[in-house]
């Protein structure tokens, strides 16, 4: 009986630890989302695409 009560505290005792000791010190926040990037102005060009492979024959 005596075993089960020191598991029980041990097990407290390693959780509170884990617990106080995660994360970043001080007063918790919610990050800023990122900016957001401004429409291109004007037409968009189109990708240049490269021409196909020359397929040579064997000889």
């Amino acid at each position: 009986m005596k075993s089960s009560s020191a598991f029980y505290i041990g097990t407290a005792i390693v959780v509170s630890s884990i617990l106080a000791g995660c994360g970043q010190p001080g007063a918790l926040y919610l990050p800023k989302p990122p900016a957001a990037k401004p429409a291109p102005k004007g037409p968009l060009e189109p990708a240049l695409v490269p021409p196909p492979p020359t397929i040579v024959p064997a000889t």
